[in-house]
Order: structure tokens, then C-alpha cells, then sequence
């Protein structure tokens, strides 16, 4: 029996005694186990990326987060600001009217996480609104804002649901049949084409008006 594998354990009670960032202390209780069992480094880092998988007691937001955080501290909003300003053409609606056009198109194909509030609208889309709109005002450049997160909401909504695999599909599918109606995903996804259209339009028609009370 190897007993230095309990060599963790050690590590650990030091590293809380000496009031060590508990993060680290954990790590190097976890590594220093690993090597006295004999695996090697890569494997021990093998272990970790196999545990994270499995679990996933991490959420992938909180990593994507610091990211977005420091690229706009490094200029994300200016220079999403400066490629619209530098477009000719580029009006409000059309530029939101493409971006609902994407995300309802992505999300239909189940890609539901590639955009979203924090990760897409936040940094890249309001900056290119607010570019492209040229508000007068603060209380406009929050409208502008708004729209921006508006137009998301509707892509993803409307779109998701046209997709087989998605949590609304299925949880329809069984309200109906507890209700006696027997309907496949597929049938309910299709019949979600025709309201994601409308949606489309109707919002599509809003961002026209309001880039013309704008102007």
C-alpha cells in the first residue's frame, strides 16, 4: 500500500494553516497526490480537465466573463463603435435587423449559447447600436440599449423552438399528450417556423420605426 499518496492531505493542512489562497492550497493538494501515486504531470492535468467534464461544477459563463471583462477594458466597445462608424450605410435597423436575422437563424439550429446578453450584446452589439443610431441624449442612448437586449430576446425565443432537441419542444410535447394529443417534436418544431416569421417581421417593422423617429 503506498501511503504517500496521502501526502495531500499534509499539503493541505499546512497550506490552511499558513492561511494560503485556498484555490491553490487545493490545487497543490491534488497535484502533489497525483505525482506520489505515480501518475505524471499531464496526467494529472488529464484528471482535472476529465473531472470538469463530468461534472461540471464550473459553469462555463464564469469563464467567459473575466474574458469579455478584460477585452473591454483593452477597447472591445471603442472599436466595435469605430467599424460602424466607418460603414457607409450603416443605419439601426439594419444593423439589428441583421443581428435578430443570425440569432434566430443560430438558435434554430440549437446554437443557443454562441450570442446572448453578456457575451454578444453588451460588449459588441449596444456599442455598434449606439454607433449607428447617434443618439441625441442619454435618455435615447438607453433606448438604443434596450433594443439592442430586446432583439436578442426575440431571436433567441423564437427562434429556439424550431429546434427538435430544445426544452419548450419537449415539455410541450408533453402537455399535448397528457391532454390525448400525440405530436412528434418535429411536428411542433415545424409549426414553430410560422410564428418565428411573424415575430421576425413584427419586430423588424419596430426597429424601422424607431430608427425613423430617429431621423
Amino acid at each position: 500500500m503506498n501511503l504517500w499518496v496521502l501526502i495531500g492531505i499534509a499539503v493541505m493542512v499546512g497550506g490552511f494553516m499558513l492561511r494560503l489562497n485556498p484555490l491553490l492550497v487545493v490545487l497543490a493538494a491534488a497535484v502533489s497526490s497525483g505525482l506520489a501515486g505515480g501518475l505524471d504531470l499531464l496526467a494529472v492535468i488529464a484528471a482535472f480537465g476529465k473531472a470538469f467534464n463530468d461534472t461540471r461544477y464550473v459553469s462555463v459563463v464564469w469563464i467567459v466573463l473575466p474574458v469579455i471583462g478584460l477585452m473591454e477594458r483593452h477597447g472591445l466597445q471603442e472599436r466595435a463603435r469605430s467599424l460602424i462608424a466607418g460603414l457607409k450605410g450603416a443605419t439601426l435597423p439594419r444593423l439589428l435587423t441583421g443581428y435578430l436575422l443570425l440569432r434566430q437563424a443560430t438558435s434554430a439550429l440549437g446554437l443557443t449559447s454562441i450570442a446572448g446578453h453578456a457575451q454578444t450584446v453588451r460588449p459588441l452589439l449596444a456599442p455598434m447600436a449606439e454607433a449607428a443610431a447617434q443618439p441625441k441624449d442619454e435618455q435615447e442612448a438607453e433606448q438604443v440599449k434596450a433594443m439592442s437586449a430586446a432583439t436578442d430576446n426575440v431571436g433567441l425565443f423564437f427562434g429556439e423552438d424550431i429546434f427538435i432537441a430544445i426544452g419548450s419542444i419537449l415539455l410541450m410535447k408533453g402537455f399535448l399528450e397528457q391532454n390525448g394529443i400525440v405530436l412528434s417534436p418535429f411536428e411542433l418544431s415545424v409549426w414553430a417556423i410560422p410564428t418565428a416569421i411573424a415575430a421576425f417581421a413584427i419586430h423588424a417593422f419596430r426597429l424601422w420605426r424607431m430608427g425613423r423617429r430617429q431621423r
